[in-house]
């Protein structure tokens, strides 16, 4: 049996929201909001994300898309992969997870968007927001169950890094009682990064186009590789 993905539909959408988190956190807008909310005025400074360090882990299309919005704002962009290779179009370099874990000692930011594997459940462990920067900040639109939980919720408490934005968890929807939704310094979104008005005709049409391909024994797009469990590049 055949299977294919919608492989490209949801990737400018996805990176626009993490573009839209990481601006929302350096420029402290959900402080903003509150103090908006009680008329009260505090000007302050922000953070810039020109020439910040940010290292994306996922180079399929969704982490590439996401790594050419960001070096359009002037951000330095480091990949992670299943294997290591150079001369890579977005990336130049594809590092592994050992050379990751130390790329993200010195990156302001840190992009999940792993797919949910066997090799990838609890990717993102205690160990793994320890090496992180007290002063960066974890996005993920991956797959909650590349998340530790319980990891990340202390690594926020305990100010070890200085924010997170999930879009994904391991139980959706997320419960009333979770405490995700009291952590400090987490922006939570109830997986919508990648919908947009109009995203049902983008997936009818990469459905349409493969029946074509189907019916006139083309090579199908967005085939998935069953032993991986997404659709390799």
């Amino acid at each position: 049996v055949m299977v294919t993905n919608a492989r490209g539909v949801f990737d400018r959408a996805m990176a626009e929201y993490v573009l839209g988190m990481m601006l929302a956190q350096a420029k402290d807008l959900p402080h903003t909001l509150e103090l908006q909310a009680n008329r009260d005025w505090q000007h302050r400074l922000t953070e810039t994300l020109h020439r910040r360090k940010v290292v994306i882990f996922g180079v399929g299309s969704i982490g590439r898309e996401i790594a050419r919005m960001l070096k359009a704002v002037g951000m330095q962009v480091a990949g992670v992969g299943r294997t290591a290779r150079e001369n890579d179009v977005d990336f130049g370099t594809i590092h592994s997870k050992a050379a990751g874990a130390e790329l993200v000692r010195e990156a302001s930011w840190v992009i999940g968007v792993l797919p949910a594997t066997t090799e990838t459940a609890g990717y993102f462990d205690a160990e793994f927001f320890a090496n992180m920067a007290p002063s960066a900040r974890f996005i993920n639109i991956g797959r909650g169950a590349a998340v530790e939980e319980p990891a990340l919720i202390d690594a926020l408490t305990s100010g070890a890094i200085a924010g997170a934005s999930l879009d994904v968890f391991a139980n959706e929807p997320l419960p009333e009682n979770d405490p995700f939704w009291s952590v400090p310094n987490l922006i939570v979104s109830p997986h919508m990064s990648g919908d947009y008005h109009g995203f049902e005709e983008d997936l009818v049409q990469v459905f349409a186009d493969n029946l074509q391909r189907y019916q006139k024994a083309e090579v199908l797009a967005n085939l998935v590789d069953k032993k991986l469990g997404y659709a390799a590049s």
